[in-house]
């Protein structure tokens, strides 16, 4: 052994071992550490909430994205679990920032020291307002293209009427205009009530934003109906009356009726006839006569009026030759018992025909007396007074509303009487 120490040959060949031995260890040490040098990634989180610290009762800040991107770089041990758990915060910090316009830098806390951290954007241009809170009318609207034809508005509420908006100063003193649109499908004929989100726009019906409402909604109700109008009643007279009779007047207490229907037909409208047929009329008396429903016309708010013809009936053969008897009695007779006449004011007239639980009112005269004047012998009158006659009407078949009635007289015999009005109108309300 010894002698193969003493070998100079095997003293080299033994150090040519070591050094490649040596070669190779320290290779494999220079490859571990590349690969792990070569272990370092980068990685992008995306959508990171940011935070905004600031005086949020009384200031409002616009200009702060909702998100940013963060690019991470580092050893892959750190930057996995970064990605994963993201307990890291990005903010931004304008507490001891002034109001008005300034650029500032997004920050990040609770990174390690050993990522590189790119935050995207880094640096955002914020506005830093007085915030104000007001309160304006809400205006409601809806395209009236939407309404069946000849269908109109009548009337448009909101539900509150008001409402408070709070925003930035410059904003809210911009606000001209808060609506309540209502939508639906084309065809609308009846009245409704739908629930409407707020928009808050400006003098160019530019939709402002960065407010808060209360409330977003707000419900809307709409009065639809057919369109229509006031149109005058005119009476005509039609044919001719019986001889002797003489038509006095045509009277209705019923002036004008509503029509709905076509808005050219009603628009072009200026008056409705309605015919009397005076052919067959021999007394006083209220007559209900139909209304003509015109053309283009739906309908009316009326279907038929009362009219009342004034006429004085021809003479009978019978009073005539009584009357010319009487006055040749009277005229031989200058001792006979005059006959005079005498009145009686401010008579109440009765209504009677109604149940207990139904209620009447006079609408002419509104007072609901007249006048009774009594004719007969001038010592027969003196003996009565106003308590001997009876003035009544009777409701007994009258319907709710403006009701005509002849005046009913009843009193003692060997009298004959007139009154001042002989019809009244009654305002009759059935229970």
């Amino acid at each position: 052994m010894d002698k193969l120490m003493d070998n100079p040959w095997f003293l080299r060949i033994t150090a040519l071992l070591l050094a490649v031995l040596l070669f190779f260890t320290v290779k494999s040490e220079m490859e571990s550490t590349n690969t792990v040098e070569s272990s370092d990634m980068t990685d992008i989180i995306q959508e990171i909430p940011v935070e905004v610290y600031y005086d949020d009762d009384n200031l409002i800040v616009t200009g702060v994205p909702n998100t940013v991107d963060m690019k991470i770089t580092g050893p892959r041990s750190l930057v996995m679990p970064t990605k994963a758990i993201q307990d890291f915060t990005v903010f931004v910090d304008l507490r001891n920032t002034t109001l008005g316009e300034h650029v500032v830098r997004i920050q990040h806390e609770n990174v390690s020291d050993k990522l590189q951290v790119e935050l995207t954007p880094t640096n955002i241009t914020v506005n830093i307002e007085e915030r104000i809170s007001m309160e304006f009318d809400v205006e409601p609207e809806i395209n009236e293209q939407l309404l069946k034809e000849n269908f109109i508005i009548t009337s448009m509420e909101t539900d509150p009427e008001r409402i408070r908006v709070t925003g930035p100063k410059s904003v809210i003193e911009n606000i001209e205009f808060v609506k309540a649109t209502v939508t639906g499908e084309k065809g609308i004929n009846e009245s409704f009530t739908q629930d409407a989100n707020i928009r808050v726009l400006d003098s160019n019906l530019g939709k402002l934003e960065n407010v808060t409402i209360e409330p977003e909604q707000v419900e809307v109700s709409i009065e639809v109906e057919e369109y229509s109008k006031e149109i005058p009643i005119t009476l005509r007279q039609k044919g001719s009356p019986k001889e002797g009779v003489t038509i006095n007047e045509l009277t209705t207490s019923t002036t004008a009726v509503r029509a709905y229907g076509s808005r050219n037909a009603i628009d072009e409208m200026e008056e409705i006839f309605i015919d009397v047929d005076v052919s067959k009329l021999e007394k006083t008396e209220t007559y209900p006569i139909k209304i003509p429903v015109p053309k283009g016309i739906s309908r009316l708010s009326e279907k038929e009026v009362k009219v009342k013809v004034d006429v004085t009936p021809a003479p009978k053969e019978d009073e005539e030759k009584e009357e010319a008897a009487q006055a040749g009695a009277e005229e031989e007779a200058e001792d006979s018992t005059e006959v005079t006449s005498r009145e009686f004011e401010a008579m109440d007239v009765e209504v009677r025909g109604l149940n207990d639980e139904d209620t009447f009112s006079f609408i002419e005269p509104q007072s609901g007396q007249l006048s009774l004047t009594i004719k007969g012998e001038n010592q027969l009158l003196g003996r009565l007074s106003a308590a001997d006659f009876q003035v009544y009407v009777d409701a007994s078949k009258t319907e709710t509303g403006d009701n005509q009635l002849n005046v009913i007289v009843e009193g003692p015999e060997d009298v004959t009487w007139t009154v001042s009005i002989p019809s009244v109108n009654v305002d009759v309300l059935r229970a």
